[in-house]
């Protein structure tokens, strides 16, 4: 026996001291056998079968082999028909004996050799228990009636010329070629095609009967006309084809059956492998079938991955993506699990659509799918999610998993993801652009509070649009918003630019001030070459750098800008009128066309500080207020931040504030939020309480140990409420609340906030609805799916229509699902100025406008948005990577060292002697720093026939037929009943003694007395519904105990209309009550040496505030 030392090595150290320590002693003795796994059965059969069908390349190799073979028996036999003399023979016997030579009747017999043993092998390879399938199947059948007689013939010499058909080889070679092919797609590891592989089938069985005809129908001929191969090739296509002109025909009856047969078999066999190619087309069309590869290579492509897809968010796709001329060429694949739908299907056959959009149905979970649309060769992918969900944290989820699958398959594909919950974006991260849908919803809410209209400001900004809409209109105000809408954010290097090279080591105010009256662009921020981060409005004190990214606003980038200089004096003239005119489109202004801008140039010359030419009106002068507006500097110094009366603020002095001033500086600190409700939320610098508010007290309609109050009028707040109607308090109500308590919000401007959950009648008297400064409602999640799509907005439609009629004067801001609804927002059914809105509407839409909705009154308001228009957001950022950033810092959601925030002033009567937008341009920059950005103005309609006049006119004409009406019915009602009352004396007095009664009482009025009366009664019809309302809300409010003097019920601003004019001329003029954007520089920014007065000083405006930080 042989020693187990010297056959088997010791244990490593490590073994063995484990074993010492276990207490096995005897491991030394133990005997050990190797043993040698197998995947499968260590047998002969098994490793034939191995190689002879289960290996996949083994398999295709013997597969096409077997092919060959059978190809090259059937060239043998067109051989053997060539060389063979059908002259000799009679009857008979050329049917039955043929000429074959003894090389060619050598390689036949190899070949059927061959065959015959491969079909035997895989025959006992394959069997399974039931001999007779494996005899009884027509391949084997096939196999044996060609190869068994020639290999006969070897024992048998007198048997070598005997026709063997040796043709039906064919249907052999195509059974091989079919498993070929599925050996070949599991080989190289790719999908098979059942579209491709069921056209081969096609090809091949036609192919085989044709040649089975041919060979047929020559050898039986032998006997009859002697035909040669090709003219029996003409015959069978001429039958097949069904043509027949009947030169060529069969002589004897065999033949002629056999003709018979074939027919028969091609009507059977022919049809059902057409209907099978048939449903396969169609179930191509349906799933989409493939984005080939060559053409992603050759091609550029984006991906859409979309979990459910609608005609509106496709349209709004390709509008915005197909907006950029670089994107023309691209290819949007559309990656859907769901079956196309019909209005989807009629737009993708428009050829514009067709030639550039494909659709594929399937799952971005597959990698078969990922691979059909080419994600690793695509440009980016598109992730979005599903708003009309029921459940929204499941839609985010599926939308995880997309991003996941995607990033897993091809990690150098960009991902641009939509979430719709905030707390789950930190699962996608690693995305390269990310857009949470409650973010931007409640930050735009918040900041539509206090900053009007701010909605539709970055709605529009973020749309593509040339400014071309309403330009044919009769009104001046839709022109002008219609112009101003086509303003976007554009970037450029500055030392490639025309419009701020210039300006290299100048000041950023100064830089954006003189671009802005020279070129009429907007600059707002800029991004250094060696930081990622983007800083709007810098300030002052930021000097331009020739590396830096300028980002500006204006209808079109400059590379598609000509510049065109006008005469001097012809520009002279042109500016004394745009000063002395009438408000009116911008001489300024960019003439937009197709692929061109024209701009006028203006006067370069910088006005000098001793040289002021614009001088203070005589009639508008105030002791006090400086007679000209100082010029912005090139390099700012202390100086130049002295800031004028016109942008202090008297609402906040904190150098010598008041007692209860004092009291309320208390009970706020600047700091951090010390809890974030989700991961992944920008920290915010903000006003925070000193101490936390016990939960009891949160509350407002009942009271508590700490406070009795249970109501917001007890409570006895200084500023006006908002009031947030939602359904539920989500995560999102984060980035509603800190842009409102932002640490550059000045603290006596911080208004309350109250949460609604439940919004009836006596809930919204309780918490203070009457003296609220804006009511927001919130899509309620609940009602966000719907059979019909467009209904999901119907709940928060009627119930904002319900607060419009009961409390008309309160400011009403609401988000929707679909912005086509956005129409049914203040609805008024007989107001014609709406109504003349909604046609152009229609005609905008027809022109092909992507913002045929902006002259809505309620959106060009801001009193209403929807969601979805933020959808353009991420479209643009595959070409603008920088505006989702820009839009942020613009709605508070991230905060920048240095980069500013936007906010807003009001023109009051004081300021209109800066007369015009460049001239308040110059007074903000060389006062405080901010940059404006656009005007919000509110003007009256000029169309005012309102529903009220409508229906005043209405009532009217009723009101004279009711009397007209009462008349003649009391005089025929009296005649009818005369005989009645002469029946009945007694009652017949009685109306008598009633009716000189009075007639005693009621006077005989003049005309005048009548008139009087009869507008009374008409006022009183006309305000019937109104104060039947208001007695509604009274009546409650007093059985609730809360005062009704607070309720104004006649307060309505149906009649006015307001509108953005984004990066106005220069010449525009400033009308009174305009709210002006502005961007104002961080107040972090730079800290003042000296502690002055408010009203002297802008920069200690947040000089105490600092001061207040840095001790925190």
């Amino acid at each position: 026996m042989v020693d187990l030392d010297s056959e088997v090595p010791p244990l490593p150290p490590r073994y063995r001291f484990r074993d010492l320590l276990l207490g096995d002693q005897g491991w030394q003795s133990d005997d050990r056998v190797q043993v040698e796994f197998y995947m499968n059965e260590n047998t002969f059969k098994e490793r034939l079968k191995l190689f002879f069908i289960k290996n996949q390349r083994s398999s295709l190799r013997i597969r096409l082999f077997n092919f060959s073979l059978k190809l090259l028996s059937c060239f043998l036999y067109i051989i053997r028909v060539l060389l063979d003399d059908p002259t000799q023979g009679h009857g008979w016997s050329p049917i039955i004996w043929v000429n074959r030579s003894l090389p060619l009747w050598g390689l036949q017999v190899s070949v059927a050799l061959i065959s015959l043993f491969e079909t035997l092998l895989l025959s006992y390879l394959s069997y399974k228990g039931n001999i007779w399938e494996q005899i009884l199947r027509i391949p084997f059948l096939l196999e044996i009636i060609n190869a068994v007689p020639f290999i006969i013939t070897i024992f048998w010499p007198v048997l070598r010329n005997l026709f063997i058909p040796v043709f039906l080889n064919c249907w052999l070679a195509k059974h091989a070629l079919e498993n070929m092919i599925n050996d070949l797609h599991r080989a190289i590891q790719r999908t098979q095609s059942a579209m491709f592989n069921q056209v081969l089938i096609l090809i091949s069985t036609l192919l085989c009967l044709i040649f089975t005809c041919i060979c047929g129908i020559q050898h039986l001929e032998r006997a009859g006309n002697k035909l040669t191969l090709f003219d029996s090739l003409y015959f069978c296509i001429v039958t097949f084809s069904t043509v027949g002109f009947g030169d060529v025909t069969p002589k004897i009856w065999p033949s002629k059956l056999l003709v018979v047969i074939m027919i028969c078999v091609a009507l059977v066999v022919l049809p059902i492998q057409f209907e099978q190619l048939a449903y396969l087309w169609m179930e191509r069309q349906k799933s989409g079938g493939n984005y080939s590869r060559h053409r992603a290579q050759t091609e550029k492509h984006v991906v859409l991955c979309v979990s459910s897809l609608k005609i509106d968010l496709l349209m709004d796709f390709l509008n915005e993506f197909y907006a950029h001329p670089r994107l023309q060429d691209y290819y949007v694949v559309i990656l859907c699990p769901t079956e196309m739908d019909a209005q989807v299907r009629r737009v993708l056959q428009i050829p514009m659509w067709s030639q550039r959009v494909i659709y594929l149905q399937g799952s971005a979970l597959k990698d078969q799918d990922l691979l059909r649309a080419k994600m690793d060769d695509a440009e980016a992918c598109f992730i979005l999610s599903s708003r009309c969900e029921v459940d929204r944290t499941a839609a985010d989820h599926q939308t995880i998993l997309r991003a996941w699958a995607v990033k897993d398959f091809a990690p150098n594909c960009p991902l641009y993801v939509q979430i719709l919950k905030p707390e789950n974006k930190f699962h996608i991260k690693f995305a390269d652009h990310v857009v949470c849908e409650e973010e931007f919803k409640y930050a735009m809410l918040a900041l539509n509070c206090i900053c009007p209209a701010t909605s539709t400001l970055i709605t529009l900004l973020v749309h593509t649009s040339r400014g071309q809409e309403s330009q044919q209109s009769s009104e001046q105000w839709q022109k002008m918003y219609g112009r101003c809408s086509g303003n976007e954010v554009f970037h450029i290097n500055l030392e490639e630019s025309t419009f701020f090279a210039e300006y290299e080591g100048k000041s950023f105010t100064y830089a954006s001030f003189h671009a802005h009256k020279k070129f009429g662009v907007c600059l707002i921020g800029v991004r250094k070459e060696d930081n990622k981060n983007i800083l709007l409005n810098p300030g002052p004190r930021y000097i331009m750098s020739s590396t830096d990214i300028c980002f500006y606003i204006n209808i079109t980038k400059e590379e598609n800008s000509a510049f065109k200089k006008q005469e001097k004096h012809r520009k002279r003239h042109e500016s004394k009128l745009s000063y002395h005119g009438a408000s009116r489109l911008p001489v300024h202004s960019i003439i937009a066309s197709m692929g061109t801008v024209a701009i006028d140039l203006q006067d370069t010359g910088c006005r000098t500080s001793s040289g002021p030419t614009l001088a203070l009106p005589s009639e508008g002068g105030k002791e006090g207020r400086r007679p000209s507006i100082a010029p912005v500097l090139e390099v700012a110094d202390s100086s130049s931040l002295q800031a004028c009366d016109l942008l202090s603020d008297q609402s906040e002095d904190e150098t010598t504030p008041s007692d209860d001033e004092v009291s309320a500086g208390l009970e706020y600190a600047k700091g951090y939020p010390p809890y974030s409700p989700y991961i992944g939320s920008s920290p915010t610098f903000c006003h925070l309480l000193h101490e936390k508010v016990p939960f009891c007290c949160l509350r407002l309609d009942k009271g508590c140990q700490h406070n009795y109050y249970e109501d917001a009028k007890a409570y006895g707040f200084k500023n006006k409420l908002i009031i947030v109607a939602a359904e539920t308090a989500g995560n999102g109500l984060y980035n509603f609340i800190v842009p409102l308590r932002a640490y550059y919000r000045p603290k006596k401007e911080l208004n309350p906030i109250v949460l609604l959950l439940d919004n009836p009648l006596d809930d919204l008297l309780r918490c203070g609805v009457t003296f609220a400064a804006n009511m927001v409602v919130v899509d309620k999640e609940s009602t966000m799916s719907a059979e019909e799509d467009y209904m999901a907005d119907a709940k928060t439609i009627v119930n904002v229509q319900t607060l419009f009629r009961l409390f008309s004067s309160l400011s009403i801001i609401t988000e929707l699902t679909h912005p086509a609804n956005m129409r049914f927002m203040q609805f008024r059914a007989k107001d014609c100025y709406s109504l003349a809105l909604s046609k152009l509407e229609k005609k905008e839409r027809e022109k092909g406008s992507n913002l045929a909705f902006m002259f809505r009154l309620p959106f060009a308001a801001g009193r209403v948005f929807s969601i979805s228009m933020l959808d353009t957001l991420l479209y643009q950022s595959f070409v603008k990577d920088y505006m989702i950033s820009i839009t942020r810092l613009l709605l508070g959601l991230d905060t920048t060292p240095g980069s500013g925030f936007l906010c807003s002033m009001k023109i009051t009567e004081e300021d209109l002697w800066i007369r015009t937008y460049a001239r308040l341009y110059q007074k903000l920059c060389s006062s405080t720093g901010d940059i404006p950005i656009g005007v919000y103005r509110t003007e009256p309609q000029k169309l005012t026939t309102s529903e009220s006049q409508i229906s005043i006119s209405v009532e009217e004409w009723e009101d004279t037929k009711d009397t007209r009406e009462q008349v003649n019915y009391r005089s025929n009602h009296r005649n009818s009943t005369s005989s009645d009352q002469s029946d009945h004396p007694l009652l017949r007095r009685k109306s008598m003694q009633w009716a000189r009664r009075l007639s005693r009482r009621v006077p005989r009025h003049s005309g005048k007395t009548a008139e009087r009366i009869s507008q009374q009664r008409m006022n009183l019809y006309r305000r019937s519904e109104r104060q039947e309302l208001a007695e509604l809300v009274k009546n409650r409010m007093k059985h609730l105990g809360l005062s009704p003097a607070g309720y104004d019920e006649m307060n309505d601003h149906q009649n006015n209309l307001s509108y953005i004019l984004i990066n106005p001329s220069p010449d525009t003029r400033l009308e009174l009550n305009d709210i002006v954007y502005l961007i104002r520089p961080d107040p972090l920014a730079y800290v003042p040496n000296t502690a002055s007065s408010r009203k002297d000083s802008f920069c200690n405006t947040v000089g105490q505030d600092t001061r207040e930080e840095t001790q925190l």
